[in-house]
């Protein structure tokens, strides 16, 4: 049905349950699948308001936004006619809230500290980083979220296995655990992904990306 760069399908969609609680990112690939079969449908902000279609109205929303704001959206081509790409979609059948917390992962730790050295500032390349213990594991360090940094090569041999202290670094922030995911976070500062930002934030529980 869908013909298409694997990119546009593989781009991310924020599922809502049936009350409007933030649930997790999904691909647009299963998203449309979803729409398709009647299980969710589309939130869309417009005006400052959010509105639902299902798939049937989504598609004459998206021949008007075809002619007049093809540019501010990613398209999906069918054989007869183009989809927009949602945002937002919202399960119509299903209440439950997920019980699950930010993964504590390298992946998680990277985005957290925005691949930014701890100890200079800069940024690097993930190939170019590393996980530092900021107590050492020799002197009792645990690998936790408030004592795992990222590290540049130049600051990780510095430091050694020492302290910040005894080794002359200082961190630039205090590592703490996510919140939320901060690969989440990351996105919010996308314009493309700025229509999440109140569902996330009205949320105290982790949503979790899509592997």
């Amino acid at each position: 049905m869908f013909y298409n760069p694997a990119s546009v399908l593989d781009g991310n969609v924020l599922v809502l349950n049936r009350h409007y609680a933030a649930l997790r990112v999904t691909s647009v690939r299963r998203a449309f699948s979803m729409l398709y079969r009647n299980i969710a449908e589309v939130v869309s902000q417009e005006d400052n308001k959010y509105l639902s279609y299902d798939f049937d109205s989504w598609r004459e929303v998206s021949e008007f936004r075809l002619r007049f704001e093809r540019e501010r959206h990613d398209w999906i081509r069918c054989v007869r006619f183009e989809l927009a790409v949602p945002r937002i979609i919202r399960l119509l059948f299903y209440d439950r809230l997920p019980k699950q917390t930010v993964k504590f992962n390298r992946r998680n730790i990277f985005a957290r500290d925005r691949n930014r050295c701890q100890f200079c500032g800069k940024r690097f390349p993930t190939s170019e980083l590393s996980l530092d213990h900021v107590i050492p594991r020799s002197m009792g360090g645990k690998t936790t979220w408030e004592n795992l940094v990222c590290c540049c090569v130049a600051c990780n041999v510095r430091k050694g296995g020492r302290t910040p202290e005894d080794a002359g670094l200082k961190l630039i922030a205090a590592p703490v655990k996510p919140k939320r995911s901060p690969v989440v976070t990351l996105r919010l500062t996308s314009d493309k992904y700025a229509s999440w930002k109140q569902f996330l934030d009205a949320a105290y529980w982790n949503v979790e990306l899509k592997a």
